[in-house]
């Protein structure tokens, strides 16, 4: 019986694709590369800013990463300014959210984005404290980022749930190795960032393309009438 959901944000929550291909070629510009596009965008996300930028920069020309160091210092005031740029919650999500509500499963937010940014982008989108927990990325805490179990984990005690309790639902290879390396069931959503190949790679509990199929499973598991 599932007690408790963890959500990956970017590309399983929200689509905020936008929001990061307009910050990473505000960036890069800067040298006259890029720009990079948006199906670019979404194989370069999923394992933190300084991942996403080394692939940009990578993509663009920068093979010896000599403007990475600067881009590392610039990216985060230039991502703050516009990391709401077009950002939207997925179909059928707050449908999802609120069947956990009803039914009190707990919910909560894991993401590799800088932690004020996450939270920039849960409260804007669904409000404050709509979520049980919302956490970025917190490795000055010692916390590990996705795909280290560090996270879920850290999520679990404060919710006072087990692993066999909780499902995790993420839109990437990354997200697919937190819930393996975290002993958790995960789902893999294909209205995000990648294709269900890469997710099916993993074995996931669940495949899903629409927010509802993760409510039935749910209520599968649960029985919920």
């Amino acid at each position: 019986m599932y007690k408790c959901c963890i959500f990956d944000l970017d590309g399983t929550l929200v689509n905020s694709i936008y929001a990061i291909q307009k910050s990473v070629n505000d960036t890069i510009s800067r040298w006259g590369l890029g720009p990079v596009t948006v199906e670019q965008t979404k194989i370069f996300v999923g394992d933190g800013y300084k991942k996403l930028l080394e692939r940009a920069l990578k993509a663009c020309g920068d093979g010896e990463l000599s403007h990475y160091e600067e881009a590392l210092k610039l990216y985060p005031g230039i991502f703050k300014g516009c990391c709401l740029y077009r950002v939207e919650a997925y179909d059928g999500i707050m449908e999802l959210l609120d069947f956990l509500k009803s039914h009190g499963i707990k919910a909560a937010v894991l993401s590799n984005k800088p932690h004020l940014r996450a939270i920039d982008n849960v409260e804007s989108v669904f409000g404050k404290d709509f979520f049980d927990l919302a956490y970025g990325e917190r490795e000055d805490m010692g916390i590990r980022k996705k795909p280290a179990p560090d996270g879920v984990w850290a999520m679990l005690r404060e919710l006072g749930a087990g692993r066999e309790e909780c499902l995790y639902l993420g839109d990437t290879n990354t997200d697919m190795e937190t819930g393996r390396n975290a002993g958790v069931d995960t789902v893999g959503v294909t209205w995000g960032f990648r294709d269900r190949e890469e997710l099916a790679a993993y074995q996931p509990k669940l495949i899903a393309g629409h927010p509802s199929q993760v409510i039935q499973y749910v209520k599968d598991v649960n029985k919920i009438e």
